[in-house]
């Protein structure tokens, strides 16, 4: 049998769980309450992994998080650093303070506004974290490769769309302050 062959067996297997699922609505609560737990295990295990390497690193957690949000959005404004943190204008003002002291982030003037400011990742710094890192990515990639393609987008999937509804649940709270 092909890898093809494969890959459709296996959907067309996942196709008829989700089937059996729903003629079992009992089965699929116990189902998503395990992946819900699941999801709070992974998040709590990385909120203990990146507080350990914000500690390696002499970066609080809440400073640790916005450098990780520069790294993967920048660069951005502090205005719109601060509604990807959740965090009031006045609370970014010190965190960034203290990533700039740091020597993590820089300020610079935005070149299509001048009265603009953004705020970007030094690189230099920004290799130390990823080195702390590196046990982490490799268990990472050794878990991936036992996946194919089609699952690991799926999974990839799945996980945009939990994260997209973490930022629509954390949009909402914000709203009703």
């Amino acid at each position: 049998m092909n890898t093809e062959s494969n890959e459709m067996s296996t959907m067309t297997a996942d196709v008829r769980r989700v089937d059996a699922a729903a003629s079992d609505p009992d089965a699929r609560l116990r189902r998503l309450e395990t992946l819900r737990d699941a999801l709070r295990d992974v998040r709590v295990q990385l909120s203990v992994l990146n507080h350990q390497i914000g500690a390696r690193s002499a970066v609080k957690d809440v400073d640790f998080d916005c450098l990780d949000l520069v790294s993967i959005h920048g660069p951005v404004s502090p205005g719109v650093l601060a509604k990807l943190a959740g965090a009031p204008p006045a609370t970014m003002t010190g965190i960034l303070d203290r990533l700039e002291r740091g020597g993590w982030i820089t300020r610079e003037r935005d070149t299509s506004d001048r009265r603009a400011v953004v705020i970007r990742v030094l690189p230099d710094r920004n290799a130390e974290v990823l080195h702390l890192y590196e046990g982490m990515n490799s268990r990472f990639d050794e878990i991936c490769s036992d996946y194919d393609d089609a699952r690991l987008e799926l999974i990839a999937g799945f996980l945009d769309r939990v994260r997209d509804a973490g930022f629509e649940a954390s949009e909402t709270l914000a709203d009703a302050t």
